[in-house]
Formats: C-alpha cells, sequence, structure tokens
C-alpha cells in the first residue's frame, strides 16, 4: 500500500497484517491521515473511493454537498461580482457537508472483514500518545497565515509565540481521540448528530467575519452514493489497456481518458522520451493542445450527475473514438488561439463554459489486500487546511478536526453574460465538480487488474495522473520512475512546467510555438502501484512521490 504520509501508511499495513481488506486498511489510513496531515483531509471533507473485487469495479461517493439554504449567488458579492477566492475560502461560507465518513463506512459494511472499531486503533493511539511534526507540516504552518485566527486551531497547531510547533515535537490531539472513539462505537452517526454535529453546524454558522448556512438537518439527511465506474477502452504503446476512474461530479476521468486519447491521435503525443530522459518539446506541445482541449470540455458539460444531464445521454460520449478524432484534428504544429468546447453528437448545447478559478488540495492511497482486492482513493478538504475552520466539541482538550471548503469548488458566477447557466454552479444539496482522479488499470484482453494509482494537487491532479499513466504505458517507467519525471500541464492557458525540471532549450522550443511557458513548484503527491513479473512470479511495485513524505510498504 502507498499513502501520503509514513504514520498513515504504517496504520494501513497494520490492517493488511491483520487480516483486514483493502477498505478496512483505507479506513485506518484516512483516520490518520486526520491527524498526521491534517492540512489535505480528513473526517471533515470529502472523499472519491474506486474499489475492484476481483468481478466489479465499484465507485464509492464521499463527495460533499451544499447545504439546504444557499443559493447560486453564494459567492457573489453585493456588488454582484465574484468574491476574492481567499474571502470566500475563510470562514464557514465554504463548508460543505462532510462526507467521508459515511462514505468508508458504506464501503466497509460491503467489503469489510475486520470490525469497524478496529480500524480506529492506531489513530486513536496516536492521537493520544502524539505524533511527530513532519517538516512538510511545519512549513505549511509557518506559511500559513489565515488558521491562526481560529482560537482552537491557533492553539493545537501553534506555541504561544505564534510560531509552529518545531519539526519532531510531539503532538497531541485528544479532542480528535474522543471524536474518533465515538465514530469507531456509533458509525457515521458520531458526526451527523449528537455533540460532534452540534459543533460542527457551529462552527460554521457562528464564523465572526463569513459565516456559513449548514444546519442539522443537512448533516443527518446526507447519504453517500454508489455509482458506475467510468471505464473505456485505450491502446497504449505498451499494451492495450482498460482504464477505470471516477465518474461526475468528478472531472478527472474524462479528463485524463480525452488527454491520453487525444495524444494517441497526434504525431508528437506518441514521441519517445528523449536521451536525457525527459519529455520532448514536440510532445509537451501536442499534451498542451489535448490539455486545452480536455479543459475546455470540462469547463462546459461537468458537474454533479445527480442536476445535470451528460452530453448526449451518457459521459462516455466524450470518450467516443469519432469525437476524439474530430477533436484530434485541431491540434497542429502551432498553439492553437483558442480551444473550444466540442459538441457530441446528439448533444445540446446547454450549459455556459466555467470561468478558470483556483483549486487546492487533497491526499491519495492505494491500496491491494491478499485477496488481490483493490482500491484507488482520494481525499480531501480542499485548500490546504481547509475553511481554516478546527471542530471541537470541549475547548479544554486539545485539537479537534479541521472542516473542508469545498464550496469554493463550485463555480462563483451562476450564468455567463448572456445569463446561460453553468453546469457547476451552486445548489442546495449538489456535490460540487472535482478534479479528483483515483484510477485502475486493466489489461484489456484478461481484464487482469495492473495499477491503482491517484494524486492531489487541484485541478493539476489530472496532469499528474496523466504523467504517471504515460510513464507506465507509453515509455515503460517504472511506478517510481514514472513518478519522478517533472511535471507538466496546462488548465487551458498558459503551459506549467516544474521548476527547474526542463532544459532552456525546451522552454524556448515552445515559447516558439506560440505557447506562454511558466514555470513553477507543481507539487504533486503521486501514489502508484503496478503488477509486473520477476523471474516469472507475479508481483506489484509500488511508488510514491518524492515532493511530499509518502512512503510505499507491503509484504
Amino acid at each position: 500500500m502507498a499513502a501520503a504520509n509514513p504514520l498513515a501508511t504504517e496504520a494501513g499495513a497494520e490492517i493488511l497484517r491483520a487480516g483486514g481488506s483493502a477498505v478496512d486498511a483505507a479506513v485506518a489510513v484516512q483516520m490518520v491521515l486526520t491527524l498526521a496531515e491534517p492540512q489535505s483531509s480528513g473526517i471533515g471533507g470529502g472523499a472519491f473511493l474506486l474499489h475492484h473485487d476481483g468481478r466489479r469495479t465499484q465507485a464509492f461517493d464521499g463527495r460533499e454537498t451544499a447545504p439546504a439554504a444557499v443559493n447560486d449567488r453564494l459567492f457573489l458579492g453585493a456588488d454582484g461580482k465574484p468574491m476574492p477566492f481567499m474571502q470566500a475560502v475563510v470562514g464557514g461560507r465554504s463548508v460543505g457537508v462532510p462526507g467521508t465518513v459515511a462514505m468508508l463506512a458504506l464501503a466497509h459494511r460491503q467489503h469489510g472483514t475486520l470490525p469497524w472499531a478496529r480500524l480506529f486503533e492506531p489513530a486513536i493511539r496516536l492521537a493520544e500518545q502524539g505524533f511527530p511534526v513532519s517538516a512538510r507540516l511545519h512549513t505549511l504552518l509557518a506559511a500559513e497565515t489565515a488558521l491562526k485566527a481560529d482560537p482552537v486551531a491557533a492553539a493545537y497547531f501553534y506555541q504561544t509565540d505564534g510560531q509552529p510547533h518545531p519539526i519532531g515535537h510531539r503532538l497531541k490531539n485528544p479532542e480528535l481521540a474522543v471524536v474518533l472513539r465515538a465514530i469507531a462505537s456509533a458509525g457515521p452517526a458520531a458526526l451527523s448528530q449528537g455533540p460532534v454535529a452540534e459543533a460542527i453546524v457551529n462552527k460554521v454558522r457562528q464564523h465572526p467575519g463569513n459565516p456559513g448556512a449548514m444546519a442539522l438537518e443537512d448533516l443527518v439527511r446526507y447519504q453517500p452514493r454508489e455509482r458506475e465506474a467510468l471505464c473505456h477502452e485505450h491502446k497504449a504503446a505498451l499494451r492495450a489497456l482498460r482504464i477505470c476512474g471516477f465518474p461526475p461530479p468528478s472531472s478527472g476521468a474524462v479528463a485524463v481518458g480525452q488527454i491520453l486519447g487525444l495524444l494517441a491521435r497526434t504525431p508528437g503525443g506518441a514521441e519517445p522520451l528523449g536521451a536525457d530522459g525527459l519529455p520532448s518539446p514536440a510532445f509537451l506541445h501536442a499534451y498542451n493542445e489535448a490539455s486545452r482541449l480536455a479543459f475546455a470540455d470540462r469547463a462546459q458539460y461537468l458537474a454533479d450527475p445527480d442536476f445535470v444531464a451528460p452530453p448526449a445521454g451518457r459521459w462516455t460520449s466524450l470518450l467516443d473514438s469519432p469525437y476524439l478524432d474530430d477533436r484530434a484534428r485541431l491540434i497542429s504544429a502551432a498553439r492553437m488561439p483558442q480551444a473550444p468546447a466540442g459538441v457530441p453528437r446528439g448533444a445540446p448545447v446547454a450549459w455556459a463554459p466555467m470561468p478558470d478559478q483556483p483549486e487546492y488540495g487533497t491526499s491519495h492511497i492505494s491500496i491491494v489486500d491478499a485477496k488481490g482486492n483493490a482500491l484507488a482513493m482520494t481525499t480531501t478538504i480542499e485548500a490546504g487546511f481547509g475553511a481554516r475552520l478546527m471542530v471541537t466539541t470541549d475547548p479544554s482538550r486539545s485539537g479537534g478536526f479541521l472542516l473542508n471548503n469545498e464550496l469554493t469548488d463550485f463555480s462563483f458566477t451562476p450564468t455567463d453574460a448572456h445569463g446561460k447557466p453553468i453546469a457547476n454552479r451552486v445548489e442546495p444539496g449538489k456535490r460540487p465538480r472535482s478534479s479528483m482522479a483515483p484510477t485502475l488499470v486493466f489489461d484489456s484482453a484478461s481484464g487482469e487488474l495492473l495499477m491503482s494509482t491517484g494524486s492531489p494537487g487541484g485541478a493539476f491532479i489530472i496532469h499528474f495522473v496523466a504523467k504517471a499513466m504515460l510513464g507506465s504505458w507509453q515509455w515503460g517507467l517504472s511506478p517510481q520512475a514514472a513518478i519522478d519525471l517533472p511535471n507538466f500541464g496546462s488548465t487551458g492557458s498558459a503551459l506549467m512546467l516544474e521548476d527547474k525540471r526542463f532544459p532552456a532549450a525546451t522552454v524556448e522550443a515552445l515559447r516558439a510555438k506560440g505557447h506562454t511557458v511558466n514555470e513553477a513548484a507543481l507539487t504533486s503527491g503521486l501514489q502508484a502501484l503496478q503488477r509486473g513479473t520477476v523471474d516469472g512470479r507475479k508481483v506489484w511495485f509500488g511508488g510514491a512521490d518524492p515532493r511530499r513524505e509518502g512512503v510505499v510498504l507491503g509484504d
């Protein structure tokens, strides 16, 4: 198994060694991530879990929902213009109804083998005994400003002089231990009713500057969804694949599938790595153009399927071969001036495209158990430290858990200038569009599971996962080598390259084709497990992103 924090990976490995299933291990991992990687995910957020049991692939949707009392003007100011992004994030306004625990409970009822309460023991133990503050957590806390405005969070994460606890400081969270014991005993009901639920609602509604509209009824009404996994065939350079990802409200599987499909139809998209082991300028040009087309479709069509119908009646219309053939013809030797959304055959254009806006956060888990059950789970509270609100049921106890700011994944503007609605606008009970892309890969002919992968990274999750897929199935790299490749991609405008990872000649060649090229950190957090053969024996290889703290463990 692979997870973004060593303590979480160890907790999952403990559960697997005790005879637990992949889902059992995922529950244990998530609870430890709530404690040890609180900036990225937790019980106050949401998650997508893709699971394969040897027969079928299921998609468990634990995405947050908008409270019943909101409307599509949630993020518009008094002047009718969108609020500044961070002004919207910090406070109760941005908090969606959490879904991670309810979703994990649903998956555990179907695929768990150990008792539910057993899965919470590693996290409770660490919360009570303390865990060492990591270098990454310390660095993020030092750079963070809004979190200190929350008294509970400030008292827990920072010293009296306002500085974060030093690296290695043993940080205890007795309040979280109490909450986890309640969930271990009562299941998700511990979060939807009683003192924890009341504390969540009070925290959201009583924010002094930016209160939200969540009510206890929203927590009670929340239901995780089991959806049909979005699977499609892809002929990669090394073998024919069946790729399964998460359907809407995630845009990840559609966008990754479109990028891979368009590259397969574009001359530069088939280029091997150069002698320096890096993607060539011709490949990066093709990739950028494919990305821009995929993101144009994403902005036009993708949203919560309980509110928005798919084009031509099915989401796979965006992955059909004739449709991708048509789209690939738009890619030439020079940068497209504009990358328009396409129109799948039989699809009326009912929506306006969503304007580009920031996305952040998340963590990823990949697990295969002894019986071959496998999962890919991406989990989030959106921005680093979410809405910067820490929930406690008893202020005399240190700690608690952070709430998400997931509602800022909705479009801040509900319509375009002509009044045409945006598919991903805010609506009561709706799930915001996501970029999370938990992915399972199978051999197209035999159906054998070959890979589990995914990453954090906001909208760039799509590019991180696409890179891992290309590294493994186009360029023949090991999972770790594929993850180690420099990151690249575009969400519709500039081509972003990982800082200091590409030669100046590559940057200049791309600019000569008309691209605006920017270099940035692009801190992915990829995890990958891939099936291979050693001395005629089938084994699993793992990879974890060196840009974060992830590790791989297995027996």
